[in-house]
């Protein structure tokens, strides 16, 4: 039988080292991807993007963030070809109006001073105790700048028009995880729970001691988890 193959879909200036240690893990299980998700304004053409780019055949899609938003728009254009479905700090709803004015004022302040951007983000990521680890702080910090001021601003955009994904979630039909965060400031843990329970059969896992970054913040806890998703 033919290894399954795990596409991971990165959030808001992220790139493949934010699942460094899952890819590790799930080497040895499957052919595994990242997409890149930077080149487009939309999460309708990222998921287009990413599917196309991805390697031929069935998928096991894994969203963190706004990759999780690209993940359930790829359930909707290629229902068929996806397998199974991780969703990481994450959730189905639009933005709201102060999401996106908060959105649209880091935008004007990285045409300017695009670190102060990263900076201005970085309390929000992490737990107290995760913001003095240095070497996590410049993971973040160097994938934020290699995806740079205009690959943020797509991304923005993107987020700032996706659409409602509640009402699709019934549709999804693959084995499903859900990982929530317990101090995520961004996606709160009640979020996740209406995302899971909009899914049938989706499992929902909560994550100790961790922000949203989890991938890194909890790299083993989260690889145990995705490993288990894929084998189970």
């Amino acid at each position: 039988m033919p290894s399954p193959t795990v596409l991971f879909l990165p959030g808001l200036l992220e790139d493949a080292e934010a699942f460094k240690a899952q890819l590790e893990r799930l080497g040895p299980h499957a052919r595994c991807a990242v997409a890149d998700l930077t080149n487009a304004d939309s999460i309708a053409q990222l998921a287009r993007q990413a599917l196309a780019e991805a390697p031929e055949g069935p998928l096991c899609l894994a969203g963190h963030s706004m990759g999780g938003y690209v993940a359930l728009e790829a359930m909707r254009q290629a229902p068929q070809r996806i397998e199974r479905l991780a969703l990481l700090n994450t959730h189905a709803r639009p933005d709201t109006e102060e999401s996106t004015r908060n959105r649209r004022r880091l935008m004007a302040l990285a045409e300017k001073d695009f670190p102060a951007v990263i900076e201005a983000l970085m309390p929000k990521l992490m737990t107290a105790e995760h913001q003095k680890d240095l070497g996590l702080r410049g993971t973040i910090t160097e994938m934020a700048l290699g995806v740079g001021k205009e690959g943020f601003a797509r991304q923005e955009t993107a987020i700032i028009g996706r659409i409602d994904s509640r009402p699709h979630l019934a549709a999804i039909r693959c084995p499903t995880l859900v990982v929530a965060a317990r101090h995520d400031q961004l996606m709160p843990v009640e979020i996740l729970q209406e995302l899971s329970s909009g899914i049938p059969g989706a499992r929902l896992e909560v994550v100790e001691d961790s922000g949203h970054m989890a991938t890194l913040e909890q790299p083993g806890k989260i690889a145990d988890l995705l490993e288990s998703w894929l084998t189970g």
